[in-house]
């Protein structure tokens, strides 16, 4: 007997998560369960998940999310529903074609030495750093290791990707926000930048690190975890769907394919969606196979 409570899947802004919360809620239909999808950016998605307006958010990136996710999981406020294979990075990168003009990269001073390459008309002198909606305290790196660099914001992933296609057509510089696993893993040459190692310290000592009167003088975590998270009530309110998003188990691979069928292979999300689940059948029949759901 199907489940009557209606689950409810958010939508994020970047393109994995999109496609495989699609590909998961398309296969808890099959399985009789009721649900809905909602637009929603990470901001927003954490006090919806404290209140149940959405049950599960299925890619918490350490880099630009521990911070806020590990303060409600101690608060009791937010369920740490486990930690993925996929192992992240997010954090500033360029198009490998920009050593021939700065050597120097990918060592972070590069981006002092060679801070003429990312001017542009606009910037009144300064470098142009390109980003999303995200936060990763980019302008407290900046300040902390005195980049003369301003920040550019778009207001999606969609727009970041089409300034960085337009900079590879025409083999110009660009300095970027990406993230791995990624589609960029498997159809660009690139690297991110070496910024000094990131510590926890760097985050709250500001003796610590280069900079001894700011904090932020460090990279993003590298390797960093990916992990689930649930509304609180979830495992009362439906069992069956709590035992699978505990079944989840993500890979690297499983992110670059979700993103490269949108940004490489240019189909919409519920085509993307539904090649991935083709493509991991197996995968989320096992994820399936040890939950209540498969009795429905």
């Amino acid at each position: 007997m199907a489940n009557k409570s209606i689950i409810s899947i958010p939508l994020n802004q970047w393109t994995s998560q999109r496609v495989i919360s699609l590909a998961i809620g398309e296969l808890l239909s099959k399985q009789g369960e009721q649900v809905e999808f909602i637009d929603i950016s990470v901001d927003e998605q954490w006090g919806a998940l404290q209140r149940g307006t959405v049950h599960f958010q299925l890619e918490v990136w350490q880099p630009s999310m521990a911070k806020v996710f590990t303060k409600l999981v101690e608060k009791a406020s937010l369920l740490d529903m486990g930690v993925h294979d996929a192992i992240v990075t997010e954090d500033w990168w360029y198009p490998k074609y920009l050593e021939k003009l700065c050597p120097e990269l990918p060592d972070w001073r590069a981006l002092i030495t060679c801070k003429s390459l990312f001017v542009t008309e606009n910037s009144r002198g300064q470098g142009v750093y390109y980003t999303g909606v995200w936060d990763y305290d980019d302008a407290d790196i900046i300040r902390a290791l005195r980049l003369d660099y301003k920040i550019d914001r778009s207001s999606n992933e969609a727009a970041l990707w089409q300034k960085l296609s337009n900079a590879i057509k025409q083999q110009q510089p660009i300095l970027i926000l990406n993230w791995s696993p990624n589609w960029t893993d498997e159809h660009l040459t690139g690297q991110f930048i070496e910024f000094p190692p990131y510590s926890p310290e760097c985050e709250t000592v500001p003796e610590w690190g280069i900079n001894k009167q700011l904090t932020k003088d460090c990279a993003n975590p590298k390797n960093g975890w990916l992990k689930k998270a649930a509304w609180p009530k979830l495992k009362q309110y439906n069992l069956c769907v709590y035992e699978f998003i505990k079944e989840i188990n993500l890979t690297n691979q499983m992110i670059i394919d979700a993103t490269s069928l949108v940004v490489v292979d240019k189909i919409n999300e519920i085509q993307a969606a539904r090649a991935w689940s083709k493509k991991y059948q197996l995968e989320l029949m096992s994820w399936l196979k040890n939950t209540c759901l498969i009795s429905h």
